[in-house]
């Protein structure tokens, strides 16, 4: 009788943070590595992954979604800047603490914004793709 070894299952989370197909979990959906690197083309997704060979749009319009969970991931990040600003330097209705927070949680959604669309799009492509551990024997 043969040790038969079975290939571990890659972390769902890790996978999406690193924006890899959500199939095989290994191969990756975007022509370019880093999404500040080519300003003009960040959002470009291959056709297929180069792994498993899933498609990265399933169906037209699949990503209209996207903007949900966009949303959500901006909403997260200001409640996270809000709490994280109470904690440290805190709110006054005396002075203008509010008005600086709203200002720069502003200017770092715009900066983290080539970040978040192209995790809510692998995000989106998650919840109807699921891993399958056999996509090698399809």
């Amino acid at each position: 009788m043969c040790a038969h070894q079975q290939d571990a299952k890659p972390n769902l989370i890790v996978s999406v943070l690193q924006n890899k197909c959500p199939r095989c979990r290994t191969g990756r959906l975007y022509k370019h590595a880093h999404p500040y690197a080519h300003l003009g083309s960040f959002m470009e997704m291959k056709e297929y992954c180069d792994v498993c060979g899933q498609p990265s749009e399933p169906e037209t319009g699949f990503f209209f979604g996207t903007g949900y969970v966009s949303y959500a991931l901006s909403v997260a990040f200001s409640v996270a800047t809000f709490v994280a600003w109470w904690v440290l330097i805190g709110f006054s209705l005396e002075d203008n603490r509010l008005f600086w927070w709203i200002g720069i949680n502003a200017v770092l959604l715009l900066i983290i914004q080539p970040l978040l669309m192209r995790l809510s799009r692998i995000v989106w492509l998650s919840f109807f793709i699921y891993y399958d551990p056999n996509w090698r024997l399809q």
